[in-house]
């Protein structure tokens, strides 16, 4: 079977327009956490006053009446020219996808700058999930937003500490794509070193930064990785961890093409079975029919669309999902993609058809 038959043409793939990364043209959004006086809005009111900040929206949700995160960026944001260096802050104890279409809407009408990002700090209190899942679970934020990583601070005076007790630090940390440890002028060498041996313990699929007073490289976290993996950034599909609570990570590897039907119908029972405790999922799908990968994110219950990409990242074009779960054994994910996959109608002949296709 020919690619045109597939596809109604060479530009179009089962999911679309392939793209030559899975944010094409939407609105890269941020998540920066971290738990209480981890140092969030000092980094963002740094990233803010350095050039890569112009255009950035930022939205501040604290726990509390008092507004002093919010007030703290727009007194950053007022030092520059109008709205400081291109960006809004919106306090938003409110509904956040309220908060994110006013966002869209006011950029429309002329009624703030214009934005090419948006970072979200959260409360030290808050768990990154929800609002992961918020762009899940919501199409039109899906269509017009795109999560672009989840970042992490862990103040190096009591993170370590902090982690032991608090559930909410560590599943900032577990949920996060990128970490930073913060006030390292603070600490000593060693207490900073084991923290990051903590860290690494919680999420060793991510590399862990340092700043001080908020000081570090925009690039470092605010960055397309798609655009940095091309310098030899590292990729977060490496090893297994497991985590206290019951949260365990593994990442699922497997060379030959998997049917679209088989994937969608075996995430579908997982999520309904243990939908809750199904944090995370994201990584490369290799489909077969498709000559890049599909990207694949999960968060709970609700499922990203899938984007084709153009072409592979890297040379190794095979599957590869990062689970992220709570009191699910690997072997049972396994377990049961194989048993859909045995009994999922088509699924030999579509491997037949990506043989004679590459």
């Amino acid at each position: 079977m020919s690619t045109l038959s597939l596809f109604p043409s060479r530009e179009a793939g089962p999911f679309g327009r392939r793209l030559k990364r899975a944010r094409g043209t939407r609105i890269p959004v941020y998540v920066v956490t971290g738990f209480l006086g981890a140092g969030k809005t000092t980094l963002v009111r740094a990233f803010l006053k350095t050039p890569e900040g112009a255009g950035t929206a930022v939205v501040v949700n604290e726990f509390g009446e008092a507004g002093i995160d919010d007030a703290l960026i727009r007194g950053s944001a007022d030092e520059t020219v109008l709205l400081g260096n291109g960006c809004l802050c919106c306090n938003t104890r409110s509904d956040l996808q309220v908060a994110l279409r006013s966002l869209v809407a006011d950029r429309e009408r002329g009624a703030i700058p214009h934005f090419r990002r948006i970072v979200i700090e959260t409360s030290g209190l808050a768990d990154p999930g929800p609002i992961l899942q918020t762009f899940s679970s919501d199409r039109a934020l899906g269509g017009e937003f795109h999560v672009e990583a989840a970042v992490a601070l862990v103040d190096a005076v009591s993170g370590r500490e902090t982690l032991d007790w608090s559930v909410e630090a560590r599943k900032q940390v577990i949920l996060a794509d990128r970490l930073v440890v913060t006030k390292t002028d603070l600490a000593p060498a060693a207490q900073i070193e084991r923290l990051r041996r903590r860290l690494a313990e919680l999420n060793p699929h991510e590399a862990i930064e340092t700043a001080a007073n908020g000081a570090i490289a925009p690039s470092l976290l605010f960055a397309d990785r798609a655009d940095a993996s091309s310098a030899g950034e590292r990729t977060p599909f490496v090893a297994e961890a497991a985590h206290s609570d019951g949260i365990g990570s593994f990442v699922w590897r497997e060379a030959t093409p998997i049917a679209w039907d088989t994937f969608a119908r075996a995430m579908e029972t997982l999520a309904a079975l243990r939908g809750p405790d199904l944090l995370r999922v994201k990584g490369f799908l290799s489909v077969a029919g498709c000559s890049g990968p599909v990207v694949v994110q999960a968060v709970q219950h609700l499922m990203h669309a899938p984007v084709e990409l153009q072409a592979w990242p890297d040379a190794e074009r095979a599957t590869r999902i990062v689970f992220i779960t709570r009191h699910i054994p690997e072997r049972a994910v396994r377990d049961l993609f194989a048993a859909v996959r045995a009994l999922t109608p088509g699924e030999s002949a579509a491997l037949k058809d990506h043989r004679n296709m590459v």
